[in-house]
């Protein structure tokens, strides 16, 4: 069995922005709020870390700087994807020069390409570099699937392509059935998690992790020590609060609740905007009652 990127719980971590651009120092402070929380990686410059409104430029630095802070302590998984094949190779390029672990690669957004099409963009960005590459399959931004075949056929085909954060709960068996005991499978759903690892995922890419990593790591470490009963039990406990984290767009409610807990993590860059007053006032009802703030 190939070794896996990481295993247990990964964050999916916002960046935090100020009027001059990325907080540093925030930065830093969420990384060791992380560590200390027993996360086991930290993906950065993703989905939630609203790595499509940054220029090329503050993506590799935020990544420059995670690598330096975290010194090797768990993996740093750099999100590299684009629509843009060339532009996606070149991103994940230069992730590697500044040390990140492994890379994860969205689907093509927007102008939605065919399953060859994926092959053959995804292979473009795997052979431009030499670390891991986890693939990243989410419709529901995207606009398209990616089948598990597709996802067998680029580890065939690319020694680097080890696996895929899944969305499509629905093929998550098939992605298992057809990749055998190598295919690295995480999560991207926060209220999938346990079912998914059910099925023999490797974790979950969490942005419920931002509040609480302790409690999503101990969910995903029940699983790994196969006390189901444990992990599906922590699982229904978080449901309210995972719920509240997606009653809009993410990450505008997540940025919010860390927020609402005094991290001060700034807002999101348009065309995200805040909260409505319903949702927020919704979010932290939740956040109330499991006692995040007073």
């Amino acid at each position: 069995m190939a070794k896996s990127v990481f295993q247990g719980s990964g964050v999916a971590l916002i960046t935090p922005f100020n009027e001059t651009g990325v907080d540093f120092q925030k930065l830093d402070a969420l990384i060791e709020f992380q560590i200390q929380g027993g996360t086991d990686a930290i993906i950065i410059t993703g989905t939630t870390g609203e790595a499509s409104v940054m220029t090329d430029e503050e993506q590799i630095e935020v990544i420059r700087h995670t690598v330096d802070t975290v010194q090797h302590r768990i993996p740093v998984i750099a999100g590299c994807g684009s629509n843009d094949t060339r532009h996606g190779a070149q991103l994940s390029a230069m992730a590697e020069q500044v040390g990140v672990d492994a890379l994860l690669s969205v689907t093509p957004y927007y102008n939605k390409t065919t399953q060859q099409g994926l092959v053959e963009h995804f292979s473009y960005i795997a052979k431009a570099v030499s670390v891991p590459v986890i693939l990243y399959n989410v419709p529901g931004r995207t606009g398209m699937n990616m089948a598990p075949s597709t996802v067998v056929t680029l580890m065939e085909r690319c020694d680097n392509v080890v696996g895929v954060k899944e969305c499509n709960f629905d093929q998550v068996g098939e992605l298992i059935r057809l990749g055998g005991p190598d295919i690295q499978v995480y999560s991207g759903e926060d209220a999938l998690a346990v079912p998914l690892m059910s099925l023999g995922g490797r974790g979950v890419i969490s942005v419920l992790a931002n509040l609480v990593p302790a409690k999503v790591s101990d969910m995903m470490h029940a699983c790994l020590e196969g006390d189901y009963a444990k992990a599906g039990r922590l699982q229904v406990e978080v449901l309210p609060l995972i719920q509240a984290l997606f009653s809009e767009t993410s990450p505008i409610p997540v940025k919010e609740a860390m927020n609402q807990m005094g991290m001060q993590v700034g807002q999101c860059r348009l065309p995200l905007t805040t909260m409505q007053e319903k949702t927020k006032q919704n979010l932290i009802s939740v956040m109330q009652s499991y006692g995040l703030i007073a």
